[in-house]
Formats: structure tokens, C-alpha cells, sequence
């Protein structure tokens, strides 16, 4: 049983307090997906860092509201630059040794390597590292992964191979990471803790009632292609041949990655009315004007956060077999699971809704009875609260 030592900071009118520093790649990313974290940890009387390379003005002041301390450094997102990597390394140290954390916390690809070396380098007492998925380097495609894929896996894996190495514990949102990064990476087992969902607060996302008139499928995804975004177009025109008055939704926004889609790969599917494609946008009203939640994704997902929060509201579910999206279906129980890139298994699937609009309500029960044994955040972060060593501090403690 790995000891973990934890060191106490003494700040001023004598109260007592812990350290984070939480290494993010997006700003925007510390709210959306760390911010229940974040409170919890707050109600510690944790003192909290948040690092982030892109500080939005509204970013700023979400976190900050929160009782958080920000910090910038340079980051490059894409690409593999030796030059800016060591750069962002250095700049991560020097921030760490300033804020003198007792614990780091790193979450995306560059963030855990740089990231947990840094915070090694600078002698941080606690490490832990979140892989969210394994991500487009290890997405197999229609035929298989590309040269360059293959090439950023390779460096990928032994970038990891050497952080990791320095982590107290990897944390996965699933057991085929946990499998592939001990396989590829020789991480130890005994370091790898299987989370099984980031969570969301339920009581954010409340059960909304089930929504047949019309039938509306939705899918919630940046726009990448191995999100199954074609598939689902595809799919669409299909069950709209045969029941006109269908509704289809695509909710996100366009994006940089590799295997992005553009405006020009989206629009005849809009000008012939298969789907509705506002952006980037609110999602709760349309999920609440949603029969169905549809992510038909191929992408190496962790635990899909959009698939969580359409649960926790009670709507079924169809998604593929694919690592990540497994995790969130009971297959007949809360919705289908289809095979990846299977355009007539998925079209199936939605027009058993359409043919049965009854499933719409019993299986949407199941989604939100199961997001609430699988994916409570106030059931999850104390889990993420031990691993980081702050879950003997009880609420308000120091005060």
C-alpha cells in the first residue's frame, strides 16, 4: 500500500491549508469538466492553482470566482516541436516551484507529460496523471491508422513511458486504457486506477420528460470524423426516407484536430434538410426537446462527458462497441449499442425508436438510473479526492 505524505501550508489568520496546482490545456476546460473538483476541493480549504495557456477574460473570472488562483504558460496544442515542448516544461517547473503545490494534477496528452516531469523536477511531494481517452493516434480508421497516426502513437507511448514513470498514479476512464497503457507503455498496474466516468452533477442535469412529437435524434460532438458524424448523417437520410417527420440535431462546433470536419462536408446534409446544425451551443434545451442521445463514435473515448449528461437527463442512448462509449449502455436496457461505422445498424437502431416510442420513456428511466450508480460526480470526486490525498480533510476544515 503506496503512503502518502501530505505537507501542511500555514497562511495568514492561522488558517491551514493544502495545495493543488491543476495543469490544463483549455481554460475553458478547469469549468466545464474539473469545476465540481474544484468546489470540493475548495470546501477543503484546499488552496487551488489552475494553469492554463489560453486565458479568456470570462475564464478567468469563472475560476477565480471560485476561490482559484490563475496562472499562464505557453503551450503548443498540436504538433511535436522539441524547441516548445522544453520551453513549456520549464515554464510549468518555475511555476511549480513558486507555487510550492503539495499535489499535481494533469489531464490531457502534453499536460501529463510536461506536466508530471515538471512537477518531478520541482520535487512535488504527490503526482497524478488523468488520461481521457487514448485519442486520435490510437483510432483505428476505415482502413486502419495512417502512417502518421502510427508515427504519433509511437512517440506518444514513449513520451508517456517516461512521465508516468514519475507518476504516483494514471487514472483511466476505462478498462481498454488501463489495458493499453499497460501493454504499450509498461505503466505498473498497481499505478492505474479505473475511474469509470469524470461524473456530472445530477442535480445540474435534471430528468426532463420524454420527448416524442416528433421523434428527435441528437448528437453531441466536437466535429471530428471519427466521431461517426458522417455515419450518423448517413443514417439519418435513411430512417427520414421512410418517416419524413423525424428530426435529426447535430450540436458542436468546427475544430483543428486532424480528422476534422468543415462547413463544406456538413452542408448538403443541411440543404436537403436531413439535419438541424446550430453550432456550438446551450445543450440542455435541446436535449430536453431530444428522444434520443446518438453518439456513433469510432474515436478512443474515455467515458463521453455528452453521453453522461443526456443519461443523468433521462434519455436513451445508441452508441457504438468501441472503448469509452461501451461503458455507457446497457445493450436492450437504456438504449443499443451498434458496431462501429455500421450505417444500417445504426439507422436500425434509431427506427426502432420511431417504431416503439414507448422505449423512448422506459429505456430513458434506465439511463438516468444508471447515471445515477455510474456517474454522480458526488459519488466520483471523493474517489479522485483520495487518490490526490485530500479526502481525510473534511468540509470547512482549517476554519
Amino acid at each position: 500500500m503506496e503512503k502518502i505524505v501530505l505537507v501542511y501550508t500555514r497562511y495568514k489568520r492561522g488558517v491551514i491549508l493544502k495545495s493543488i496546482s491543476i495543469v490544463s490545456h483549455y481554460s475553458h476546460s478547469l469549468i466545464n469538466f474539473r469545476g465540481p473538483m474544484i468546489v470540493d476541493l475548495r470546501k477543503r480549504r484546499v488552496n487551488v492553482f489552475a494553469l492554463a495557456p489560453d486565458w479568456q477574460p470570462d475564464a478567468v473570472k469563472a475560476v477565480q470566482g471560485m476561490g482559484v488562483r490563475t496562472e499562464g504558460y505557453r503551450l503548443s496544442r498540436s504538433g511535436l516541436n522539441p524547441l516548445t515542448d522544453l520551453r513549456t516544461l520549464w515554464q510549468l517547473w518555475r511555476c511549480f516551484k513558486d507555487q510550492k503545490p503539495e499535489a499535481v494534477f494533469t489531464y490531457a496528452a502534453k499536460t501529463n507529460v510536461w506536466g508530471i516531469l515538471a512537477a518531478t523536477l520541482a520535487g512535488v511531494p504527490r503526482r497524478v496523471a488523468m488520461v481521457e481517452g487514448m485519442g486520435y493516434a490510437f483510432t483505428e480508421g476505415v482502413g486502419g491508422r495512417l502512417l502518421s497516426q502510427r508515427l504519433l502513437a509511437w512517440v506518444i507511448t514513449r513520451l508517456y513511458r517516461a512521465a508516468f514513470h514519475f507518476a504516483h498514479k494514471v487514472v483511466v476512464l476505462n478498462p481498454d486504457d488501463a489495458a493499453d497503457l499497460e501493454r504499450l507503455c509498461g505503466l505498473d498496474p498497481e499505478k492505474i486506477v479505473v475511474l469509470g466516468g469524470i461524473g456530472v452533477p445530477l442535480q445540474e442535469w435534471p430528468v426532463q420528460p420524454p420527448h416524442t412529437h416528433p421523434i428527435t435524434f441528437t448528437l453531441i460532438a466536437r466535429l471530428l470524423r471519427e466521431k461517426g458524424i458522417m455515419e450518423y448523417l448517413q443514417a439519418a437520410r435513411l430512417v427520414k426516407a421512410r418517416y419524413p417527420h423525424v428530426r435529426f440535431c447535430l450540436l458542436g462546433g468546427l475544430d483543428d484536430n486532424p480528422g476534422a470536419l468543415g462547413r463544406a462536408d456538413i452542408q448538403p446534409w443541411l440543404d436537403d434538410g436531413t439535419v438541424e446544425w446550430p453550432g456550438q451551443v446551450d445543450v440542455k434545451p435541446w436535449l430536453a426537446q431530444t428522444s434520443v442521445f446518438v453518439l456513433p463514435s469510432y474515436y478512443r473515448e474515455g467515458v463521453p462527458r455528452s453521453t453522461q449528461e443526456a443519461m443523468a437527463m433521462g434519455r436513451p442512448v445508441i452508441t457504438t462497441d468501441v472503448p469509452g462509449c461501451r461503458e455507457t449502455v446497457v445493450n436492450g436496457v437504456n438504449g443499443f449499442m451498434v458496431p462501429p461505422r455500421d450505417v444500417e445498424a445504426l439507422a436500425s437502431a434509431m427506427m426502432q425508436f420511431v417504431q416503439t416510442p414507448d422505449c423512448v420513456a422506459s429505456m430513458g428511466s434506465e439511463s438516468r438510473r444508471l447515471a445515477e450508480e455510474r456517474f454522480d460526480v458526488d459519488k466520483i470526486n471523493p474517489v479522485l479526492l483520495r487518490i490526490l490525498g485530500f479526502a481525510e480533510l473534511s468540509q470547512g476544515e482549517g476554519k
